[in-house]
């Protein structure tokens, strides 16, 4: 029996057969497990200091962000350094999404040009890549929060939660931004001052309740901002988060990802003629 045929027609924007492209992309799970293996032993991962690296980054930068605020303010405490560490740590995972993914198409040409498989495995490898990342930190934050002695609670459940809402944030970012990169390389040299905007406009130096309230604007427009204040809340004084932080923040992380899941598939097909 001879082999199936492809056929290649013209690009036309649209979606295509969503029902036959998720079996496509769930038939491929282990292809995706094994790509974002590989990266990581790439980046050396899979090595004591490979992992070590990966904490203490982020952890240098919390104590030089500690050092600032008590520079600036004149005096701070334990738990606003765990807020810092706990919310840092988070939102390495986003950006690590973003960054991984703005180049996964990009840097996936031979790929694309010679194998068909849905695309958009590449960004969510680069998402699967960020969430391996980030789970060490976990462990370290759980340290600190021990040797600081603050108290653990069942209100700190609530972070499962958030954190799958912040995976999803992170997935649909990233999904957006690989395919904007098809079509504006420059956007790849701009990520690095969006990501620093970001850390400075979310409650990562600061904690939601001091914001002042001629500066709302920023609660509300930055997609971060709920889903940080939630996390905090939750492993850090372990609350239950509000309800409309945690609504705001899902609300963001659905628009998202449909509208760069829908924007990304219905552009797939032109991908190997722009790359």
């Amino acid at each position: 029996m001879s082999a199936p045929l492809q056929v290649y027609e013209p690009f036309k924007a649209g979606l295509p057969p969503l029902i036959q492209y998720w079996k496509s992309l769930w038939s491929r799970r282990t292809f995706i497990s094994e790509y974002s293996r590989s990266e990581l032993r790439e980046q050396h991962f899979d090595s004591a200091f490979g992992q070590l690296w990966l904490v203490l980054n982020p952890l240098l930068l919390s104590a030089v962000y500690f050092l600032l605020i008590i520079i600036i303010g004149g005096s701070s405490d334990s738990t606003r350094y765990a807020h810092l560490t706990a919310t840092l740590f988070l939102f390495y995972l986003i950006a690590n999404s973003l960054t991984g993914g703005v180049k996964s198409i990009t840097a996936g040409q031979r790929l694309i040009l010679n194998t068909a498989f849905p695309r958009i495995m590449l960004p969510i490898s680069a998402v699967v890549i960020a969430v391996f990342k980030f789970l060490p930190t976990l462990v370290i934050f759980v340290i600190i929060r021990s040797v600081l002695g603050l108290p653990f609670s069942w209100q700190m459940l609530w972070a499962f939660p958030v954190l799958l809402i912040a995976m999803l944030l992170a997935l649909g970012l990233a999904i957006t931004i690989s395919c904007i990169n098809v079509y504006f390389r420059d956007i790849a040299s701009f990520l690095p001052y969006l990501t620093r905007t970001l850390l400075y406009l979310s409650p990562i130096l600061y904690e939601a309740s001091s914001l002042k309230p001629q500066l709302k604007a920023i609660e509300v427009l930055n997609p971060l901002f709920p889903i940080l204040d939630s996390w905090s809340r939750a492993v850090v004084h372990g609350q239950a988060p509000h309800t409309s932080s945690l609504l705001a923040g899902l609300a963001w992380a659905i628009g998202v990802f449909l509208i760069g899941t829908y924007f990304f598939l219905s552009r797939e097909r032109e991908f190997a003629v722009r790359l």
